[in-house]
């Protein structure tokens, strides 16, 4: 289920883990809030704050390790997209053309709906979203919600980092005396911006319970390729969209989905 932590991405994941810790080390050795409750003995906030990037990094290794959802042969994956129990035949609706399921031209297997083979992780993944170089892995139907979790919570890291910082009474005499704090508020500044910019898109596509993937080349994927512009046919309403994406964690047939929309086979 994990990857090897010293295989593809060794590099990322240390870079990572150093400049996370070298920046939190900073806030607590600057003028900063964090040090100034640490010298005074009060040290409910200073602990909270370091549990809270441990959890933000424990969470990363998490979401970059995992497998996302690798389809890995044919007769399993038949089973499950198909449904081969005679129970789970009944839930697919009959038409008049079977469904047909693609071939991967790379990994020779036959990609299931929603699943996209990724050239740099070399496999197919389920409910593909996208290929993060940040985690070195892909974003998939079984890591996916835990990418978003991990987003909030570094949102947060680094939000309440960015206050410490730059929470000073004089400014003047601030910048004269924190050089290195300025440099790092600048480096958590940017990394606020970003992970805000992708923690927003990933709620608002997940609330259509549509994927990156899905909705930047929607003109190319053959089974929304023929649906109008404002036309999902996973789409089951924003409450349950976000009720199956963080509270279901059976894995979706999204074959029974898409024919419950009506849609025409593929």
């Amino acid at each position: 289920m994990f990857k090897n932590v010293f295989g593809s991405g060794f590099l990322v994941r240390t870079a990572h883990v150093i400049l996370t810790w070298v920046i939190t080390l900073i806030l607590f050795l600057h003028d900063t809030d964090l040090r100034k409750q640490e010298e005074t003995g009060e040290l409910t906030l200073p602990i909270l704050f370091v549990l809270l990037v441990l959890v933000s990094v424990l969470l990363y290794f998490a979401v970059s390790l995992m497998d996302p959802g690798f389809v890995l042969s044919d007769e399993c994956d038949l089973q499950f997209t198909l449904g081969i129990a005679e129970e789970t035949q009944d839930m697919i609706p009959q038409t008049t053309k079977s469904i047909r399921l693609r071939r991967c031209g790379h990994c020779l297997v036959q990609q299931p709906m929603r699943s996209k083979h990724c050239q740099t992780c070399q496999h197919c993944v389920r409910r593909y979203d996208h290929h993060c170089p940040w985690i070195e892995n892909c974003v998939g139907e079984r890591n996916h919600r835990w990418f978003v979790l991990y987003l909030a919570v570094q949102l947060v890291v680094l939000l309440w980092g960015l206050y410490m910082a730059c929470h000073a009474p004089t400014w003047q005499l601030w910048l004269r005396t924190n050089g290195v704090l300025l440099g790092a508020a600048a480096v958590v500044a940017v990394l606020s911006l970003t992970v805000l910019l992708l923690l927003g898109s990933h709620l608002y596509l997940v609330s259509l319970n549509t994927t990156t993937w899905e909705f930047m080349s929607r003109h190319r994927i053959s089974y929304l390729k023929h649906c109008g512009a404002d036309e999902n046919p996973f789409d089951r309403g924003t409450l349950r969209n976000l009720w199956g994406f963080f509270c279901v964690w059976e894995p979706v047939v999204w074959e029974h989905v898409y024919f419950k929309q009506g849609n025409d086979p593929i």
